[in-house]
């Protein structure tokens, strides 16, 4: 039975070689590292602080060992469960497929804004990619059908439900979506969101397609509401 400094130390060696795998200079130090790979890499930026305290504790364990067999310090479990699953993310991350993998329901400009409430009514979903044939020209959301409802009731003389999808696309931001490949890692996803924000930007959405571009076929969505469950 291998003992929690066991454990935790051989985890700790093991998120050490990545770390000098994605490193030029190989000799660099654990915590430079980290801060280093921070910014390039979306699971080391989110442990950032965990790696550079693991790095202390594992110093305290190593430069304190009474012999080869016994260590002074013993991490609580919590610590070895947490450093395990850190590597378990660097080493296997988690991808958006096949977690948001589904059947997005998709809309074509020229249908009536009747045919999306139906849906937002049986399955709750209100994001829409729209179309025109095969060509993606965006993203309809709550917001969007909010603003042209508040818009169009005063300047239209269309009935609501007849309203063509084109038309309350006018009231969304060309911003609101980003495309991205099934082979994006969750945390990858987690920091498009962020940095979004950061940039005054709010995504309401990531569409997954195989590369990534807008011309493919959608395998997937991950809304900003999704990705609060991650």
């Amino acid at each position: 039975m291998y003992s929690n400094s066991e454990r935790f130390l051989s985890a700790f060696n093991r998120i050490e070689k990545v770390l000098k795998s994605l490193l030029i200079k190989k000799e660099m130090g654990f915590s430079r590292a980290v801060r280093l790979l921070r910014d390039e890499n979306a699971v080391i930026k989110r442990y950032t602080d965990d790696l550079l305290e693991y790095a202390e504790l594992r110093n305290a364990i190593v430069h304190n060992k009474i012999d080869v067999a016994f260590a002074i310090a013993e991490p609580h479990d919590s610590v070895v469960e947490q450093v395990e699953r850190i590597e378990r993310e660097l080493t296997q991350p988690r991808e958006v497929d096949p977690l948001f993998m589904k059947e997005v329901v998709v809309f074509q400009q020229d249908e009536p804004l009747a045919n999306m409430l139906e849906v937002v009514n049986q399955k709750g979903i209100t994001k829409f990619p729209i179309y025109k044939g095969d060509e993606f020209l965006g993203l309809i959301t709550h917001k969007g059908i909010t603003k042209w409802l508040a818009k169009g009731l005063r300047n239209s003389s269309t009935p609501v439900l007849d309203a063509r999808l084109a038309d309350i696309l006018q009231c969304e931001t060309g911003d609101n979506y980003k495309f991205i490949k099934s082979g994006t890692s969750v945390y990858e996803a987690i920091e498009i969101f962020k940095e979004q924000i950061g940039k005054g930007i709010r995504i309401e959405a990531l569409l997954i397609t195989r590369q990534g571009t807008k011309s493919e076929k959608l395998l997937g969505i991950v809304t900003n509401w999704d990705i609060m469950e991650v």
